[in-house]
C-alpha cells in the first residue's frame, strides 16, 4: 500500500482541564419509559433531564429532506438501509463553535455532512457511490463512526463495521462542497475505528482504538511533531497480562483471559519502526480488509492481527475515548469497553531514556537521552457491573443500569460523560451518565444518572461540548424507528438536539464552568 504524506499541526495545548468537580445535578432515579414513533415526546422533548437543562431539535433528517422547508441542503440516505440509512454517529464541531461535522455510520454510501449552525443549512461533503453494497468500496466508504476536527484545521472519519477500516481525511472542510477535497490516511493502522483522539500534551502522537471484541489500544507517534510524513505506531500491552496467561488472540473473556491482568502497569509496544515499517513478525497494521476475526480471516483489516502478533491486551469492545489531565499532571487517555460495561483509564508516564546506538532496520542510529511516554498505567475508571462503582452515591438510588458504555464527552471543567450504546431493554430507554472523579486520580468515585433518551428503536451518540459555549453541548439520536420511512412515514428520522445548562440551580458549577473555559483560551 502507498503511504501518503499527512501533515497535521497538532498544538499542543499549555493547560488541560483536569476532572474533579461534584456532581451539578439532582441525578434520575429510574431510566426513561420508550415512547412511540414519532410521538410528542421524540419531537419536542426527546431527553428526560434535571431541573433547568433546555433542550431544542436543531437537525432532522425530515427537516432537510422536505424540499419546502430546506431548498438546496443535502444530507446522507443509504437507499435500502432502512433505519440504517444515515445514522449521525460522533458529531463534532469546529473550534469556533460554528459548525458542526456529522459522519454518517451507514453501512454503504457513508459520508459526512456539514450544518452550519446559523444559518442551519446542512450540506453533504462528500459520501460514496453505495457500490459497498455489493462489495466494491473502490469509491464508497461504510459506517463512518469518529468524526474529529483535527488541530490543523481539517476533519477525519473513520470507518469502523463496514468497509475497510479507513480514516479519510476531509482536507478543506469549509468549502463548497464541489470543491472538497478528501485523501486517505494510510499513516494510522487499519481497524475498526471509533474512538480516535489527539494528545493534548504531546503534539506528535495520537491515540486510537480498535472497536472489536478482542480489540486493543494504539497510539501514533510522529518522527516529526506536527508532521504525518513518517512514525511509528505502537499496540498497549499490559506488563502482567502474558504472565497470567492472557493471550491476545482469544475474545477478552475467552479461556485464560477471564481471569489474566488487563490493568497495572502497562508498555506501549512497537509495531513498526520509526519509519513506518512493520517490524519482523508483525503483519502489516496499514493493509485494508473487512472486520472479521484474523483467526479465520487472513485478508482482515491489519491493525487487528498486528496488535496479537505482540501480545497487546484485548478489551471488550474497546469504543470511543476521551484525552484530559490527572491532579498529578500526567495525561490520561479514557477508553469506554462495551462488552465490559467498563470504561478504563490509561495514565501516560513520562520515563527518562539515557542516549545510545539504536538499530533501526541495518542501520545504527545515534538517540540522545529523551523522556519517553511508553510506560503507562491502566486502571478501571467506572465499573459498571452489579459489584463495581457505586451510583447516584449520596443522592437518591437509581434502578437504571449503564448496560453499553460507549461514547464519552468531556466538559470544560474535564468531567467524563458516558453514553450508553443501546436502549436497556424494548421498552426502557439508553442513559447517559457522570463520571464523578473529586480527586481526579482516574478512578470515579461514583457514577451518577444524567439523561435519559425515550426514542423508540434509538440510542444516543455523539455528545460534543461546544469548544467556544460551555454551557452547552448536542447529542445525535440515532437509527430510530422513525428513519424507515416505510415502517414510519413522514418520520423525524436521525436527529441532533442541542442543551443549554445557562438556567440549571446550580450557578456554582456554571461559573466554574465559564472560569475553566477562559483559562485555557
Amino acid at each position: 500500500m502507498k503511504k501518503l504524506s499527512i501533515s497535521f499541526a497538532l498544538a499542543a495545548c499549555a493547560t488541560s482541564a483536569q476532572a474533579g468537580t461534584d456532581t451539578w445535578f439532582t441525578p434520575l432515579t429510574e431510566s426513561a419509559p420508550v415512547t412511540t414513533p414519532n410521538s410528542i415526546e421524540e419531537l419536542s422533548q426527546p431527553w428526560v433531564a434535571p431541573e433547568g437543562i433546555h433542550q431544542k431539535n436543531i437537525l432532522s433528517l425530515r427537516e432537510v429532506e422536505d424540499a419546502v422547508l430546506s431548498p438546496g441542503q443535502s444530507i446522507v440516505r443509504a437507499p435500502g438501509a432502512g433505519t440504517s440509512a444515515s445514522m449521525f454517529d460522533m458529531i463534532d464541531y469546529d473550534p469556533s463553535g460554528n459548525f458542526l461535522f456529522i459522519p454518517h455510520e451507514s453501512p454503504y454510501g457513508a459520508g459526512v455532512t456539514r450544518l452550519n449552525l446559523y444559518s442551519c443549512e446542512s450540506q453533504i461533503l462528500f459520501s460514496g457511490d453505495n457500490r459497498g453494497s455489493v462489495g466494491d468500496w473502490s469509491n464508497d466508504y461504510g459506517a463512518f463512526d469518529p468524526c474529529r476536527f483535527t488541530p490543523n484545521g481539517t476533519v477525519i472519519a473513520g470507518e469502523e463495521w463496514t468497509a475497510e477500516g479507513r480514516i479519510i481525511e476531509i482536507m478543506n472542510p469549509y468549502a463548497e462542497p464541489e470543491e472538497i477535497e478528501i485523501r486517505e490516511l494510510d499513516s494510522i493502522a487499519n481497524v475498526a475505528h471509533e474512538g480516535i483522539s489527539f494528545s493534548k500534551k504531546y503534539n506528535d502522537t495520537v491515540y486510537f482504538v480498535d472497536e472489536y471484541n478482542s480489540g486493543s489500544l494504539y497510539k501514533f507517534v510522529m518522527s516529526t511533531p506536527g508532521v504525518y510524513t513518517t512514525g511509528q505506531t505502537f499496540a498497549l500491552s499490559v506488563d502482567d497480562f502474558a504472565s497470567t496467561g492472557g493471550n491476545a488472540e482469544l475474545n477478552y473473556n475467552e479461556g485464560a483471559n477471564a481471569s489474566a491482568t488487563r490493568v497495572g502497569a502497562a508498555t506501549w509496544v512497537p509495531l513498526t519502526d520509526a519509519y513506518g515499517t512493520p517490524l519482523p513478525g508483525v503483519t502489516d497494521p496499514f493493509r485494508n480488509g473487512p472486520t472479521s476475526d484474523p483467526r479465520t480471516d487472513p485478508t482482515c483489516r491489519g491493525g487487528r492481527p498486528a496488535a496479537d502478533d505482540v501480545n497487546a491486551t484485548p478489551y471488550g469492545r474497546p469504543e470511543d475515548m476521551e484525552i484530559g489531565t490527572l491532579a498529578n499532571g500526567n495525561e490520561v487517555v479514557y477508553f469506554a469497553a462495551t462488552s465490559e460495561k467498563t470504561v478504563y483509564t490509561i495514565e501516560i508516564l513520562e520515563t527518562t531514556v539515557p542516549a545510545r546506538w539504536n538499530r533501526v532496520g541495518r542501520r545504527w542510529v545515534w538517540t540522545p537521552a529523551h523522556t519517553s511516554m511508553d510506560k503507562t498505567i491502566v486502571r478501571t475508571f467506572v465499573n459498571g457491573n452489579n459489584d463495581g462503582t457505586p451510583k447516584n452515591l449520596g443522592f437518591e438510588p437509581t434502578t437504571g443500569t449503564m448496560s453499553s458504555p460507549d461514547n464519552l464527552a468531556q466538559d470544560a471543567l474535564g468531567n467524563i460523560y458516558i453514553i450508553e450504546d443501546a436502549p436497556n431493554g424494548s421498552t426502557t430507554g439508553g442513559d447517559i451518565w457522570f463520571a464523578r472523579d473529586t480527586d481526579n486520580d482516574g478512578v470515579a468515585e461514583s457514577y451518577d444518572h444524567f439523561l435519559s433518551l425515550r426514542v423508540d428503536g434509538s440510542e444516543a451518540t455523539g455528545m460534543v461540548f461546544n469548544p467556544a459555549y460551555p454551557e452547552e453541548f448536542v447529542i445525535a439520536v440515532q437509527h430510530p424507528d422513525s428513519t424507515n420511512l416505510s415502517n414510519v412515514p413522514n418520520g423525524l428520522g436521525d436527529a441532533v438536539w442541542m442543551f443549554n445548562l445557562t438556567n440549571i440551580p446550580n450557578e456554582q458549577f456554571l461559573n466554574q464552568l465559564r472560569y475553566a473555559h477562559a483559562s485555557a483560551k
